[in-house]
């Protein structure tokens, strides 16, 4: 027996076995296995291994491999020399765009030819000599796929149009990006990631974990208004990192989450379970945050939402309607309730007959980070007047992203405290007096600009 092992050596060994065991390995254990003896060198080197790595991590296909002219393993190796600090998330980001390009190609064809070329190495490192920061290897790499966009209208990173106001997000490529790098204070080390040009909103990434932000998150910045100190600086966080918050916004890019409007991505959030039907009538909504319009400082937050009423395609003639009046009952996160109603949906009185849709968007503003809206229309029949019915809104949640103050808000707070508790007795006296004299507790109107009061309703017109 002892003899028989002896002469059991590797190059011996039949070739299907040892290949099927090499396919379990990674690419860099299939290099190792190559230095270990002639025989598995040659077989860490078959075509069918390397095919199936190089799909894995570079998803490139046979047509690639054909127009380089090399085998799988040259190609692998290739490949790997480039971006090989990117191994990580090359398959992810790139993945995410050929699914975005897909989707705009038969969507949006527009934005295709906005799309920039991928940034070289040279180029990227650049960039970081001038900003003196490093960039973050996801971004680097998705920018190795694309650079960005063109500064074009619309932006490929979303729009939003309401009466009179309009916001789209060009992906802004690395050059202009690092044109915008933040050094002043309360925005120091952060990197523009989009831009608008018509509200000059942009979202940042810090490179670097200062200020109360954390490293590589995103965020859009909101200028605290109440701080005497202007580098108080609010933040809406839209993502822990690049890789997230690119292919979060692309899946729901690609999944339909975000509807198309006039060749453009509209950012409205539907919950699929926002949805009622009341008989032929089926009443969905979807909701959108706008931070451009929003602070925290003071708590002012301002929302968007889009509903879609539908009559049934198999509804009976006599089933036709018109909408005469709608009736809300808000709800805020700290439990405050308020009901409202008044005669049709932004001054229109629409007539649902079989298959027609009617679509809409309003807005409104709350100053709890939170809340929901739900309700009913009144309709009316067409052919009798008399025969009037609720049809029912589905309740919908209206949810600011998370939001973060700075340090300087937190640290002003705890110099001054010393001061306010000295000042405490003082004040308390002179509110005690004023509340035995007047009317008792009030403070005004938290939400600011309140555009439904304008209207004469809590819903404010929409174009």
């Amino acid at each position: 027996m002892a003899a028989a092992t002896s002469d059991l050596r590797v190059d011996l060994l039949p070739s299907d076995p040892l290949l099927h065991v090499l396919s379990f390995l990674s690419f860099r254990d299939l290099v190792h296995c190559s230095y270990v003896s002639r025989r598995l060198n040659e077989l860490s080197k078959h075509n069918p291994l390397w095919k199936s790595l190089c799909s894995k991590h570079w998803l490139l296909t046979d047509a690639d491999r054909l127009q380089s002219g090399v085998s799988w393993f040259c190609l692998f190796t290739q490949t790997y020399r480039d971006l090989g600090r990117y191994v990580q998330f090359y398959p992810t980001l790139k993945r995410s765009w050929e699914q975005l390009k897909s989707f705009l190609q038969l969507r949006c064809p527009r934005m295709i030819a906005s799309l920039k070329e991928g940034a070289t190495e040279v180029e990227l490192n650049d960039i970081e000599a001038q900003i003196g920061c490093r960039l973050p290897d996801d971004y680097r790499c998705s920018y190795r796929i694309h650079n960005g966009q063109k500064l074009v209208i619309p932006g490929l990173m979303g729009s939003m149009s309401l009466s009179n106001h309009y916001r789209s997000e060009v992906l802004l490529d690395v050059e202009t990006a690092a044109g915008g790098f933040q050094q002043r204070k309360g925005m120091r080390r952060c990197l523009p990631l989009t831009f608008c040009f018509h509200t000059g909103l942009s979202q940042y990434m810090a490179l670097e974990p200062a200020e109360g932000r954390r490293m590589f998150e995103s965020f859009y910045p909101c200028p605290d208004q109440t701080a005497q100190d202007p580098s108080a600086i609010d933040m809406f966080i839209t993502g822990s990192c690049f890789l997230e918050w690119f292919t979060g916004y692309v899946h729901n890019v690609v999944t339909g989450e975000y509807p198309i409007i006039r060749d453009q991505i509209f950012r409205y959030v539907h919950d699929k379970g926002c949805v009622a039907t009341t008989g032929d009538i089926t009443v969905s909504v979807s909701t959108s945050f706008l931070p451009e319009l929003s602070s925290v400082h003071p708590p002012h937050f301002f929302f968007t939402y889009r509903i879609r009423i539908e009559m049934s395609s198999v509804a009976s003639p006599e089933a036709a309607c018109q909408l005469d009046s709608r009736y809300w009952k808000i709800t805020t996160s700290d439990g405050n309730v308020e009901e409202v109603q008044g005669p049709g949906v932004v001054g229109e009185f629409p007539v649902m007959t079989p298959g027609k849709v009617h679509e809409y968007a309003s807005c409104t503003t709350f100053s709890t980070p939170s809340e929901y809206m739900e309700g009913h229309y009144t309709f009316h029949r067409l052919a009798n007047k008399e025969e009037v019915f609720h049809v029912t809104i589905p309740r919908f949640h209206m949810v600011c992203p998370p939001f973060r103050e700075p340090v300087v808000r937190t640290v002003t707070s705890a110099d001054t405290l010393s001061l306010s508790l000295s000042l405490l007795l003082i004040i308390d006296l002179v509110l005690f007096i004023n509340f035995c004299d007047g009317d008792g507790d009030d403070f005004g109107d938290l939400r600011g600009i309140n555009m439904a009061a304008l209207e004469g309703a809590w819903c404010p017109r929409h174009i």
